[in-house]
């Protein structure tokens, strides 16, 4: 098993990152922490726990340098920077595709909250490396016209009692184009506190991985098995 803290480079920060990859690896699912949390989100981590014994590795994200935290704690100036936050994930979808031990792995992008807008972002701008895009309690509403854009499947996880945000997935989910889910976790509120609640998340998106994982795999198979056809 390979356990990092990792240094990504993008055009204006180095941000920092824990990456876990167990041979053999399936994946990698990419995780962008929602506003006022952070790459030590306990519950992001009690998923990736779950998703890395299905053979996937993860890599937990920080999206703001450090200066750029200690600002945002004052001012709220970048959380809700969508377009910031979706270019910073595309510039570690770029970066797991030069690494020895990511190369070539189907990313997932795991969002919460704010993050999940900007999964949603990165997905639009890379969908030839982007599998799947997984919402949890997300705010996929603040990704604009990308919702239109995004092509790869995408599954919204909404807790049943958190009322607010269910009603802005539901309207989300009607921009998407692409085929999607919206997957309602009964009694769960907004951080999945109740009993059983964050497992049925994790449980969840481990399943959606699974079969997205297979599509793309029957996918390729079908593309190698297709007769060749004959020019007249």
């Amino acid at each position: 098993m390979i356990s990092d803290m990792v240094l990504v480079p993008t055009a204006d920060v180095t941000l920092s990152g824990d990456l876990v990859v167990t041979a053999p690896v399936r994946g990698v699912v990419l995780f962008a922490h929602g506003s006022g949390s952070s790459r030590h989100s306990p519950r992001n981590r009690m998923v990736a726990a779950e998703l890395r014994t299905a053979g996937m590795g993860t890599l937990l994200m920080d999206l703001l340098g450090e200066r750029e935290e200690r600002h945002d704690a004052l001012t709220a100036e970048h959380r809700f920077d969508i377009a910031l936050l979706g270019r910073r994930l595309v510039a570690t979808v770029d970066w797991l595709d030069t690494q020895p031990d990511t190369r070539g792995l189907p990313v997932v992008l795991f969002g919460a909250s704010t993050g999940a807008a900007a999964a949603l972002v990165a997905a639009a701008e890379r969908p030839d490396r982007v599998l799947t895009v997984v919402s949890r309690g997300g705010r996929p509403d603040l990704a604009g016209d990308a919702l239109e854009q995004v092509t790869v499947p995408v599954l919204l996880l909404v807790g049943g009692r958190d009322h607010n945000v269910l009603a802005l997935n539901q309207e989300a989910a009607r921009r998407l184009r692409c085929p999607h889910a919206l997957h309602v976790v009964p009694e769960a509120t907004h951080l999945f506190e109740e009993p059983g609640a964050l497992e049925h998340v994790a449980e969840t998106a481990r399943r959606w991985c699974d079969d997205r994982l297979r599509d793309a795999r029957e996918s390729r198979t079908a593309v190698r098995t297709e007769p060749a056809r004959e020019e007249t």
